[in-house]
């Protein structure tokens, strides 16, 4: 309420000329009050210091302080200020491509009022007003060169671009909104794909897991069932299997971690495309959509395949043969045991081909 009122007051003590708050006011004989001014005037009223008025005013800016929040008045880091004020600069809420400058909400108030003003085109607050015009013509780029990819006013047709393909900013804007709707499409599919083969990966290590845990407790019961003489060798046979587990959980997570982080940047790029493509700045749209266009790359698609699952089986047949033949052919059937660990190794590779 207190800053409702403020405002009001501000719009009733504020000078017709200046459009600020009134400072020095004076008076005239039919009664309106400006700020007191150093112009000569043919003839000249008759001024009378407003003392009653200057009070009020006064009293107005410290409740001005007071109430209104500097965070919502004054520009602050990443804002555009105002070019017309004086002092701390206050938030500009527009921009005028005629003017080439920014105004606050005080300042921008001739624009809406004065038919002066009438033909000038006002855009949201931009800090970037002087790359909207050719430093050449001083011109508003209107244009968009396709045969040199660039910008231009419409003097540049008549010149150096002259017999060139051109069209309006707003229609190349259209044209490439919907490559980049194209593109946005292309990675979400991609995000997916990635997606449904991180589940699969996921869904093969678990299946992989699950293989190593019943080998390990098959070749424990086996092994609890032999003799003190082949103890050394149950070890091995456990580690061997441990250590496969551990490779192929190595090389799974290693995939997975790859696979997460093109799935991130995915979405990065995506989320960059869609709040480009909701910019209202014809120019900062396509400078920054042909850099979209050059650092843009295609990742290839991992193909994995979890319908071959690691089998202990051949450990555990040989292991059963040793538990009968006992010491006489443990270093044979070992042998076996490491030819047979080899291939199912090459199994386990082949069906996580990426």
């Amino acid at each position: 309420m207190a800053e409702a009122r403020v405002s009001e007051d501000q719009d009733q003590l504020s000078c017709p000329v200046c459009l600020d708050l009134l400072k020095d006011p004076v008076a005239t004989n039919c009664g309106h009050s400006f700020c007191m001014c150093r112009e000569t005037f043919t003839p000249r009223p008759v001024l009378r210091r407003n003392y009653m008025l200057a009070a009020v005013v006064e009293k107005l800016k410290k409740t001005e302080l007071q109430a209104a929040s500097p965070v919502h008045c004054y520009a602050g880091p990443g804002d555009v200020e105002c070019d017309f004020c004086t002092g701390r600069k206050h938030k500009a809420i527009k921009s005028c491509l005629v003017c080439l400058a920014s105004f606050c909400e005080t300042h921008i108030r001739p624009h809406y009022q004065s038919p002066a003003f009438k033909k000038h085109t006002l855009v949201k607050a931009s800090s970037r007003l002087q790359e909207m015009f050719c430093s050449q013509h001083h011109e508003v780029f209107k244009i968009f060169c396709r045969t040199d990819q660039s910008f231009i006013c419409y003097l540049c047709t008549m010149d150096e671009h002259k017999g060139h393909d051109t069209v309006s900013a707003a229609a190349e804007r259209t044209k490439k909104q919907t490559e980049l709707q194209e593109d946005q499409r292309k990675h979400q599919q991609r995000i997916q794909e990635k997606e449904k083969k991180v589940q699969e990966l996921k869904q093969a290590v678990d299946t992989l897991k699950r293989s190593a845990q019943a080998a390990v407790e098959d070749s424990e019961r086996i092994f609890t069932e032999l003799i003190c003489s082949i103890e050394k060798k149950r070890c091995e046979v456990r580690d061997l299997i441990r250590d496969q587990e551990k490779a192929e959980l190595s090389r799974a997570e290693g995939l997975l971690d790859q696979l997460e982080q093109e799935i991130a940047d995915l979405k990065r790029r995506d989320t960059e495309l869609e709040q480009l493509s909701h910019t209202e700045d014809h120019v900062h749209f396509l400078q920054s959509f042909l850099s979209f266009c050059v650092s843009s790359g295609s990742v290839e698609s991992y193909s994995i395949s979890v319908h071959q699952q690691p089998s202990f089986d051949g450990v555990k047949k040989s292991l059963s043969d040793l538990k009968e033949r006992i010491e006489t052919f443990c270093k044979e059937e070992f042998s076996k045991i490491s030819v047979v660990r080899g291939a199912t190794e090459c199994g386990v590779r082949s069906g996580m081909v990426l």
